[in-house]
């Protein structure tokens, strides 16, 4: 029996983070169909399904659960000796995959990512923005962006910019026919526009004064799951969203929304970039996290 190459165990592990072969297609550098054929040939080669495949999702047999088992150590140690050989070029080369909150993406992509490829060409990000907390060893991500109080202490925080702090907004319109809230309690009587999250439930509204921390479950007509979208709604009036402030600073400053409840406010510990505490660092995540700091060191929210 021909005996399995490097790319194909990269294949095979790349389909199983993914559960998707478009998905792990696209980070290999395959057409999903070429990676099928791939996948399948190996099969028929081992004699045993390694996937279980439905129109919906792909998922590790036990077959292939044991077998990924066995080679992923080996797996990460090749990566890690033929990405030393990164360090002997003048500039890195390769993928760097990040996994960020929209928002946090948001923040870091024109004044970090954006600057990090014109810095180094021979670099390629992939940038996936997802509400959920990813595991970013399982999943295959090089690094992560979040807010610093939710990053695994088993990893490595690098800082990025100042704390960041919640806003309820409305518009004028909005306002003209509502009166502002003045306590939390009064979003009761108001149209909120929810945020639904990946995993299917709503995000609470957080407030803290003076000690006290409250979780309001607001209620509304619009249920919306990108932060583009709810900040479009609150700009048209359609009601009031909760939102970073970095998020509407220009629309607070040009007066196309309005801040309320700026007594509840809660803030809390700034983003950060953080990565697996116990893996050989790539040149280009290296590389990423200089930029980071750089950035960091100026005003990274402009």
């Amino acid at each position: 029996m021909k005996r399995p190459g490097f790319f194909e165990l990269q294949a095979i592990s790349a389909v199983a983070a993914h559960r998707s072969f478009r998905a792990a297609a696209a980070e290999i550098g395959l057409s999903p169909s070429a990676l099928s054929h791939l996948v399948a040939a190996f099969e028929k080669q081992l004699g045993v399904r390694l996937f279980q495949r439905t129109t919906r999702s792909v998922s590790l047999t036990q077959a292939g659960e044991r077998l990924l088992s066995r080679v992923r150590p080996a797996l990460t140690e090749l990566s890690a000796a033929m990405e030393s050989v990164n360090e002997f070029r003048d500039t890195p080369t390769g993928t760097l995959r990040i996994t960020a909150a929209e928002g946090a993406a948001r923040q870091l992509f024109k004044p970090v990512v954006l600057e990090f490829m014109r810095r180094y060409p021979d670099m390629k990000v992939e940038l996936v923005a997802d509400s959920r907390f990813v595991d970013i060893v399982k999943e295959g991500f090089d690094a992560g962006i979040r807010l610093l109080e939710a990053v695994p202490q088993d990893m490595v925080a690098v800082p990025y910019g100042p704390r960041q702090r919640a806003a309820v907004v409305g518009s004028p319109r909005y306002f003209k026919a509502n009166p502002r809230p003045k306590v939390p309690a009064d979003l009761h009587a108001h149209s909120c526009i929810r945020l639904r999250k990946r995993n299917g439930g709503l995000y609470a509204w957080e407030f803290e004064r003076h000690g006290e921390e409250l979780a309001v479950e607001v209620d509304g007509p619009l249920t919306l799951d990108t932060l583009s979208l709810v900040i479009e709604a609150a700009l048209s009036g359609a009601g009031l969203a909760y939102l970073f402030e970095w998020e509407v600073r220009s629309y607070l400053a040009s007066g196309k929304l309005v801040s309320v409840l700026e007594d509840w406010l809660p803030t809390w510990p700034g983003l950060c970039v953080f990565y697996p505490s116990h893996r050989h660092v790539p040149a280009g995540l290296r590389a990423f996290i200089d930029v980071v700091k750089e950035v960091s060191k100026s005003d990274p929210l402009q």
